[in-house]
This record gives C-alpha cells, structure tokens and sequence, in this order.
C-alpha cells in the first residue's frame, strides 16, 4: 500500500499537533525551584533559624552586660570605717600600733591607686597574742578577684607564699573573699581578704586558723563597711 500521501492525512479526531521544544517536560505538578519562601520574597527556615540563634546570643550577651552593670553601679560607691569596737574585738590606738598599720596602708596604696586608704590594728581582749592587723582601702575595681589575687601575690612576696588559699563565703555585702596561711616571726598565721568593685581589704591573723580567720573577717567587714 502506498503511503506517498499520509502527510497529507489529517489527525485523529481534528486534535493539535503536540509542539516540540527544547525545553524540559515537567512530569510532575510540585515546584523543585527551591524554597517557597525564598521564591515569595520571604526568609528561608535556615536563614529564620540563624537569625533567631543570633538574637538569642545577643540577649544572652547583653543580660550578662546588664547584670554586670548593675552589680558595679550597687558596689562602687563604698565607705569604709574603723570603729573603736568591733567583732569583739578593740582598736589598738598605740604609737606602735598605729606605725604599724600606717606601714601596711602605705604599701598597698604604693600598688593599688586607691581613693581613701586606711590601716588598723585591733586587739582582742582575750589575748593580746592575736591582735588583727587590717589594711585597705576604696576605689573602682573592674575585676575584683584579679586584683585580690595580685595582692596576695605582693604578700607572698613581703612575708613568704600564701599557701591553701581559697575562697570564703563573702557575706550579703557580695564580691570575692579568699583565705589563706603563710608564716611570719611568730610562726604560721591566717591571711584574709576581700574585694569588690568599690573596695580592696586585707587583713593578717596571728593565732587564729585560716576558717577562724574567714568568719572573723566576715564579722568585721560587716560592721566596718557600707555603701551609699
């Protein structure tokens, strides 16, 4: 049978011819293009996800900043005094007593650019063998326990190492406070100190155990500290 005129046939039930392109056949209906919120113009869910893990930090940072803030603007105003009694004990107002604590003020002062300073010799009325010597003074301190531990370092330089030294409890009054021991002339003696972001104190023990000495400076800051 000669086919020299099917061209000239006409399609199946009048239909149109199907038009061939070079452009690929879709066989399905989803969209494979990509994130439908990135297409609509939105935020993809990974750019969401980073952007929220972003915020976060950053509120987690700026807590820690405000938090920070807030303790230094309670604590820097202080005011330190040296009453006649206190914790029991009674301020040694000797010429001998008052060169010594005048020696202590002087050397931390000469370390520590301070606002007010202060020495004391105190003299417990049970036994005049174990008379506390305190020293210190006020000032702005951006890292409290820094500078503590670099003036128990000057200590271990002027009397010997401060060994065992750790920290106490500080009390309502916050901050830092740490013990420790070293020896002296008269044997082995307690060493206690405290900071804040508005004061630096130390104080040496004779006699008393290092735990003795932390309760007993604990008493003493409590009376001879406050802030406005």
């Amino acid at each position: 049978m000669s086919d020299a005129h099917l061209t000239e046939r006409s399609l199946d039930h009048g239909r149109e011819p199907v038009e061939l392109t070079e452009e690929p056949i879709q066989l399905s209906t989803r969209d494979t293009g990509g994130d439908p919120d990135e297409r609509s113009g939105g935020w993809s869910r990974r750019r969401r996800i980073g952007w929220t893990v972003a915020l976060v930090v950053g509120l987690a940072g700026a807590g820690v900043l405000g938090v920070g803030g807030w303790r230094v603007a309670q604590q820097k105003d202080t005011r330190l005094t040296s009453p006649e009694r206190v914790a029991g004990l009674t301020r040694d107002d000797s010429e001998r007593a008052k060169s010594t604590a005048d020696y202590l003020r002087s050397g931390l002062a000469a370390d520590i650019d301070l606002d007010g300073s202060f020495g004391t010799v105190y003299r417990d009325p049970a036994d005049d063998k174990r008379a506390v010597l305190v020293f210190g003074g006020t000032t702005l301190l951006w890292q409290p326990e820094r500078d503590l531990d670099s003036l128990f370092g000057l200590m271990s330089d002027e009397t010997g190492a401060v060994t065992g030294l750790r920290e106490v409890p500080a009390g309502k009054l916050g901050g830092v406070m740490k013990c420790g021991s070293t020896s002296g002339e008269g044997g082995d003696f307690a060493v206690c100190g405290w900071a804040d972001h508005g004061s630096v104190v130390m104080a040496m023990f004779p006699g008393r155990s290092v735990t003795d000495a932390g309760a007993l400076l604990a008493d003493l800051r409590n009376e001879m500290q406050s802030r406005t």
